[in-house]
Parts: structure tokens; sequence; C-alpha cells
């Protein structure tokens, strides 16, 4: 039994090391800090002090430019242009008897207050808003008023009505809904113990679900997502969709497996007339596969469904299907994205149904007579027939339908694999995602905006190379957007504004998709970024336009999404050219002996640095050894040697383009003459070695005291200027290079405390920023010991 136990972990751990090999890398090009965000004018954040947001209820509503929010005890309406600015509130709270039976029944007081959980557009004029009601579920309208007339943003008391099968009872209880034609399609618990999970339609009239305590169609379901999406121009033919995860028992045993499936009905079902009355008589379900193939031919699959997206053709009819997918081992923790085709979803509904014996046996497919009309069609023009309600289908057909929901093939993804893997250990978890179809001049990409819990959306694009058959994931830029870590539980892309509007427990940001000017002021930079909202219209990095629109400037418009090759389309110039001479000039000091930082940060994160020195004639690449090392901030001498002068130049080279970022002129200077100097210093500089002392230890490292620095006694007559005495070390040809570098380093210390007793008097409010906003990337003009 342990040797098998061994086995499977071992074939665990195979797979997960297949993983790695598989996945590429998840460093983001651009990482911007919440600070730097708010600073480049890039995002708005609304945040209500106390009320604590709901924001898997968001809802935009493009024709009244406005953006709603449910949230606990309270709905919010904002302006869709600047989300912090021009908002109306609702105050919804349960009332002191419902909070006070909710108490009785051995509720937490949190879990007593009304949340809302359903917001869907009713019409033009209103909303349908329900809420938990303090495990008591209320439902009412909002009336917003006509597009033309002056806004509202009214609760109707008149039209309260019961929540009970349109809202769960549990604020924590997922649920997903969607509403077309005045009818809601909810998937949700429906009971206030949370055992009858189910598939619900509901208008004035009727209220139509799957069967109760019916394993086969519904077993322990976590509702994700749902649409409605027609199949063709009959509207009696269209369907309703529904993404969820359920548990399914393991052939081999007892043992629950846990599959996302999706799920299926018809928009106009009505149910049967003598049985399933009130009961779907189309709903079918089948298993949707996201995996990654392993070389012994064990798959990996990823069946825990995080967060679906629909991204919608023009007519609505052939979306492709975006799932956020984890793992559900105990082993290592993996995400993935993978994308479905309609025609293979439909293909899958229309494809043999699956049967089995018993819950523990296999599935197999049906290969017995099938009834006409085919189990699960719609009572339409298409199905044939000439039946106009699902009253009117035979008791056989609803007999079979019934018995066999399950599908027998599974939708498999676009590409048979993901187009994104993140499965490096200790990284964040994804929670949410939005995506945006956008065309650039080498053709159409999706721009995948992914929420993590510590609120950072990631900017992926995904490349298919159909000659490799491998997919490339570039991570374009990691924004920061809440400043509090907080996981994001709801995306919301408006292409129409180019904004992105970002859920979470701490507030709501509006981000825009895209900053071209951020890459960079070169042809090189913004082809380099291979964002495709961007390109070089032969001034800037700006927003890419389709041909036709602002075909002025289409002649300079350069960019290359696929291959990012500036070298091509910027004429780069190669490490021999003039690329050599480039960059900024900087001048440092480092003290023989001691440590000296050369720092050199390049703004793309996916960038190789190189170091070379350049002494005379020669240039040698900076390899590293136990004495300097390459650091990812720069170039670290533990102990800088006195043969170490000379100029050194930081490079990158990021798709065959190289660029030159700095060239640093290092000056070393006589450790031993320097100490001597600051001894015969000593009792001669009583007051400029107090406030430049502690700069000076750290220059001269532990070896010499600030207390030998700083005497006791008072000023003298030699407190002068006293650090010129260091003229003499390197002779008078270098005596303003050795002033300069004293104003740099000494006397800047005494400007750094007066500008930190300043910023201490601020009330420190601008403490506890992350250590991201903290990092300059700018070199430090003085040297650092170890």
């Amino acid at each position: 039994m342990a040797e098998r136990a061994r086995a499977a972990y071992l074939a665990v751990m195979l797979l997960y090391l297949t993983l790695l090999d598989t996945a590429s890398s998840i460093y983001p090009r651009i990482r911007l800090t919440h600070k730097e965000l708010w600073q480049q004018n890039r995002s708005l954040l609304f945040q209500e002090h106390g009320v604590a947001l709901q924001p898997r209820t968001m809802l935009l509503d493009e024709g009244h430019e406005r953006l709603y929010i449910g949230a606990r005890n309270a709905l919010y309406s904002l302006s869709l242009d600047q989300i912090n600015t021009d908002q109306t509130e609702i105050q919804w709270a349960s009332t002191e008897s419902q909070i006070e039976e909710c108490l009785m029944k051995g509720r937490e007081k949190s879990e007593c207050a009304n949340y809302i959980k359903v917001l869907q557009q009713y019409n033009q004029t209103h909303l349908l808003v329900c809420g938990t009601g303090a495990f008591n579920p209320i439902c009412a309208l909002v009336r917003l008023g006509d597009s033309g007339q002056e806004r509202q943003f009214v609760l109707e008391g008149d039209s309260l009505m019961s929540g009970k099968g349109r809202c769960p009872f549990d604020p924590n209880s997922p649920c997903t809904s969607v509403l077309s034609k005045g009818e809601l399609y909810i998937g949700l618990y429906t009971d206030y113990w949370e055992n009858d999970g189910a598939l619900c339609r509901l208008n004035r009239q009727t209220h139509t679900r799957t069967e109760r305590n019916d394993r086969q169609q519904l077993n322990n379901p976590k509702f994700v997502g749902a649409a409605v999406i027609p199949d063709n121009d009959d509207r009696d033919d269209d369907k309703v969709y529904f993404f969820f995860t359920e548990l399914e028992t393991n052939p081999e045993g007892a043992k629950k497996a846990v599959h996302t499936h999706v799920g299926r009905v018809c928009a106009n079902d009505q149910g049967g007339q003598r049985m399933l009355v009130n009961r779907w008589s189309s709903f079918l379900k089948t298993r949707l596969i996201c995996s990654v193939a392993s070389p012994n031919g064990i798959d990996t699959h990823f069946d825990e469904l995080e967060d679906v997206f629909v991204l919608k053709d023009k007519d609505g009819k052939d979306p492709e299907i975006f799932g956020l997918f984890s793992t559900t081992s105990a082993v290592f923790k993996g995400y993935a994205v993978c994308v479905y085709r309609m025609e293979d979803i439909r293909a899958a509904f229309n494809g043999p149904f699956a049967q089995r014996e018993r819950p523990e046996h296999h599935w197999t497919p049906h290969e017995d007579r099938i009834p006409y009309p085919r189990p699960g069609s719609c009572a339409s023009k298409m199905s044939g027939g000439g039946f106009s309600s699902s009253k009117e289908f035979p008791d056989e057909v609803l007999r079979f339908v019934r018995a066999h929901p399950v599908m027998y093939r599974p939708v498999l993804p676009q590409y048979n694999r993901p187009v994104l893997l993140q499965t490096e250990p200790g990284r964040r978890k994804l929670t949410q995602i939005a995506v945006d179809r956008v065309q650039a001049q080498d053709g159409h990409y999706h721009v995948l905006y992914i929420g993590t819990d510590d609120s950072m959306v990631l900017k992926v694009i995904t490349i298919y190379n159909k000659d490799t058959d491998s997919m490339e994931e570039v991570l374009l830029e990691e924004l920061q957007v809440f400043k509090v870590p907080a996981p994001i539980q709801e995306i919301i892309i408006s292409p129409k504004r180019q904004q992105l509007y970002v859920g979470s427990e701490v507030g709501v940001a509006q981000v825009r998709l895209h900053q071209c000017d951020l890459y960079g002021s070169e042809c090189a930079d913004c082809c380099l970024a291979r964002d495709p909202y961007c390109a070089w219209d032969g001034l800037t990095c700006s927003r890419y336009y389709p041909a036709g629109v602002y075909t002025k400037s289409r002649r300079f418009r350069r960019q290359d999404v696929r291959h990012g090759n500036a070298v091509q389309l910027c004429n780069g110039l190669q490490i021999d050219g003039e690329q050599w001479r480039r960059g900024e000039q900087r001048l440092v000091y480092g003290v023989e002996s001691n440590s000296t930082l050369l720092e050199c940060v390049p703004r793309s994160l996916q960038a190789r640095v190189l170091w070379f020195v350049q002494t005379g004639d020669e240039r040698v690449e900076v390899q590293g050894d136990e004495r300097i090392i390459v650091m990812s901030h720069g170039l670290l001498f533990l102990q800088v040697r006195s043969s170490d002068t000379g100029v050194y130049v930081c490079q990158t080279v990021e798709h065959g383009y190289v660029h030159t970022l700095l060239r640093i002129t290092l000056h070393v200077l006589g450790g031993e003459r320097v100490k001597s100097a600051i001894h015969r210093a000593d009792g001669a500089a009583e007051k400029p070695a107090l406030n430049c002392h502690s700069s000076t230890t750290r220059l001269l490292g532990p070896s010499i005291s600030p207390r030998t620095l700083a005497p006791s006694s008072g000023p003298g007559p030699h407190s002068r200027l006293w650090y010129k005495d260091f003229l003499q070390l390197i002779g008078y040809g270098d005596a303003q290079r050795v002033e300069e570098y004293c104003e740099r380093v000494w006397c800047s210390s005494k400007k750094h405390k007066k500008s930190k007793r300043r910023y201490a008097s601020l009330g420190g409010e601008k403490r506890g920023k992350g250590r991201a906003d903290e990092n300059s990337h700018r070199a430090p003009r003085h040297t650092l010991d170890t």
C-alpha cells in the first residue's frame, strides 16, 4: 500500500515538473504600483468607508453611462467616466425584526445584513435587485428612468417581492444569473441549509427548475457563470448556458472528484404536460476539459472553474468562452486559461448521450434508439416536428431526457491545450478574468485581464505558433489596482470606453486598458512592448488604429506583436555601432576595499542585462565572480580595487535588440589615504563631522567607527569644510573631482536628515506604502558597504 502511494506521489511530481517545463515565464514586462497608476492618471478609485462592497454584483449600463454596484445594505450608481464622482446611493438594510429573527436562528450579526446578490437589467428603465435580507431573501425593482430623461436611481417600494428561488439565503453562497426578456435564469441554492442546488427560470407566472434530489442532473454544484446564446436567427431556438463545477463519483470507488460542466436549457422550455411539470424538459450537460498532456501519457487536469468570460462576436451566435481553472491537487496549486468555441460545445450536445448502470460504473455511449424529436431540443421551427411548446413533446422524449442528462463527449479546448499556464510554486492565486479582442497590424489578439488575490491585475496576450504547435504567453503589465492586498472579485471590461472596472471588498477601481507612452520615447521601446493597443507613429508610442482611421500617420506606424522585432522595424543598432555610445552618463566614486553598487534597472523586467567595462580601447563583458556580483539591480563590487577604475556600460538585450541604458564612470579612491585623512581631520571638524559621519562610516566600512569622527568638544577654529583636505589624496589635478564626490556623499546626508524630519512632521501619512513604491530607478551617487 505504501509503495502504491509512493508511486502515485512520484507520478504527480513528474506531472508537476512537466508543467514547469511547459509553462513559459510569467514575469511581467512592466510592473506598476498603486501609487504609479494614480500618479500617471491611469486609475481612479471608489471607496465607501465602512461599507462592505459585494462586487461580484457589478453591472455595466452603457446606455445610461453608469456602473451599478451591489453592497451590504446598499446599492451604488457610479459614473462610467469617473467612478469617484457623481455617485448616487440607495440604502436597503435589513429591518430590526429581520435581524432579530436571523440572530435567533444562530447566525452572526454580520451575516444578518442585506447583501445584494442579484443585479440585472430588467428593461430599459428598471433594474431587478435581490438581496439576502437577513437569511430571508427579498427582491425589488430600481427605477432608472429613460436614457433621454433626467437620471433616476430609486427603489420602488411597491415592487417588493419574495426572493426565494431568486436569491440565495447565505451571503457567501455561490450563484450566477442572467436576465432575458423579463425572465431571470439563475443557478443557486434555493433553501436555507443549502442542500438544494438548482438551475431555475422565474417570471411572474411560472417557475421552472431542475429536478430535486437528482444527483445525475446536479451534484453539489458551485455556480460560476451564465449566458444566453442564440443558435440561429430563430429566437425560439435560443439556449441558456450555465457553467458550474460539481462532484463526480470516481468509478474506482467512493472518492469524489471535481469536474467542470456546461449545462444547457431552451429559453422557451415550458416543461412537460403530465411529467416534468415545471421542470426542464431540455436540460443537458457535458464536461469541459482543460488539461496538459505529459510525456507518460497521463494528462494533468485543471478541474476547478474559478471564473468564465463570454467574449461575444458581432451577431452573438458564436462567442468564445474563456475559462479560468485551478487544480484540485493537494501537491501543488496551478492555474490555466482554456478557450472553447461554440461549434465544439454544440457538437458535444449533438453527439451521443451517456449512460451507466450505477454511479460507481464508467460512462458509456448510449447506442439504442433515440426518440423523436431529439431530447434536449427546443420547440421551434428549426427542430422540426411542428411542436409549438415543450408541453406537446411525447412522454417518451421526456422520459429519455430525464434519464440521460449527460452527454458522452466532453468539450476540448481550442488548440487542445490551455492558452495560459501558471504553475510556479508559491505564486498568487488567480480569481477573475475579462478579455478584449484587439485588432493589431499583424492580426487580431486576445488581451486577457486576470485578477489575483493580492489586488493585482495581469494584462496578458497569448500567441499561437501554428508551425511549432506551441503557445507563447506575454505578460505585458502587472497592475496593483488597490493599495491594500485584497482578492479581485470581479472584472468588467468596456471596450467602447477602453476601461476596466475592477471590484474587491475594499472598493472599485477604474483602470485604462492601455498607456502607450509608458513604454518609452523611442521606436524600439514601442515595438518591444508587443502591446496590440500601441504602435510607433513616427514621433511617439501611441494608440494603434486599424486601416482607414487616422490614415495620415499610417506610413509611420511600426508594430510587431507576434515577434517584437525592433531590430528590423526600427533599424536597431548592434553592440558595435552607435548604440554603444548612447545612454545616460553617470559618475560614481568608490573607496578601495569597500563595496560599491553600480545600479542599473531596466524598465522592462523581461530584458536581459549585460555589463561591459571599457579601459582604453579594450571592451570586455563583466561575467561576475566571488568579488563582483551581477544582480537584478546592478553590478555589486563586494571589495572594489583600484584596478576596477573604468567606464562601465549597462546594456539590455530584448528580442535581439541591444539598448544602452547607462555609461557609468567609476573612480576608485585609495582606502588607506582616505582613512589617514579622516584621522588628521579628527578634532578639527566637529560640526561638519557630526553632520556627515554616518555617510562617512557607510563609505569607509565598519573599521572606522562614528565615535572617531565625532569629537565631543565644540566647534574649533578649523571647522571650515574640512573634507577639502582630501584634495591631496589623488593630486591637484583631481581636486575638483574629490570635492564633487564629498559634496554629493557627505553633505547630502545633512539634507537627507532635514527632509526626513520634514517627512516625520507630516504625520507619516504616506507610511505603509509597498516596498515597490519605495524603489527608485535612479542609481545612488554613493557607495555601500557590506
